[in-house]
């Protein structure tokens, strides 16, 4: 019986292990996984069908190279809790820092993702811009955008950060912004109560 009930706790763990997903090194040396979509980057569009999809739209910035943007895939967007909640919530862009690929900013901009990333402000990989369902007409991708998260952050803050967008907590700051929302799950994990 004991053998039995191990077998079928390895082979739960097994599945679970499995269903997180391995980014794989593309020619351009940024990583890819399947939740990235593939798109012509007008923004207008990719927003217009992240919200036909019933999902938030992430605009993602790497580089070739960068040790930051291996940590998070080998580390944080591997986890099967982050892989799963990414799949499930967002529409997901991305660009690369250096990159040559045309694209279309909200305000009607057409430039290479290098320029564009100097337009916005993007200086470090990975950055991720995080827009909301609707956009002002002129406004640009960074100035619409309801939340940044620059840098390899470790599996909670990126959780976080991903939940904190997605439930729409930024509409109302005042009662908890990121900050203090984020230091509230930590408190939340470390006494092992969840939402």
């Amino acid at each position: 019986m004991r053998f039995f009930i191990g077998l079928i706790l390895a082979l739960s763990l097994a599945s679970v292990v499995a269903a997180a997903e391995t980014a794989v090194l593309g020619d351009d040396g940024l990583y890819k996984i399947s939740w990235q979509r593939t798109t012509f980057k007008d923004l207008s569009e990719d927003l217009a069908e992240a919200n036909a999809e019933g999902k938030n739209l992430m605009l993602i910035f790497e580089q070739r190279g960068c040790p930051y943007c291996k940590e998070m895939h080998e580390k944080v967007f591997s986890d099967p809790e982050v892989e799963a909640y990414i799949r499930n919530h967002y529409f997901v862009i991305q660009l690369n820092l250096y990159g040559s690929e045309d694209v279309t900013d909200f305000d009607g901009d057409v430039l290479i993702e290098s320029k564009i990333a100097r337009k916005w402000g993007i200086f470090f990989t990975p950055t991720m811009l995080f827009l909301p369902p609707e956009v002002s007409d002129g406004d640009t991708a960074i100035q619409a955008s309801v939340a940044m998260l620059p840098g390899a952050m470790a599996k909670g803050t990126t959780l976080d950060m991903f939940t904190w967008v997605a439930e729409k907590r930024y509409l109302d700051q005042e009662v908890e912004d990121f900050q203090r929302y984020h230091a509230r799950r930590i408190v939340e994990r470390d006494d092992g109560i969840f939402d």
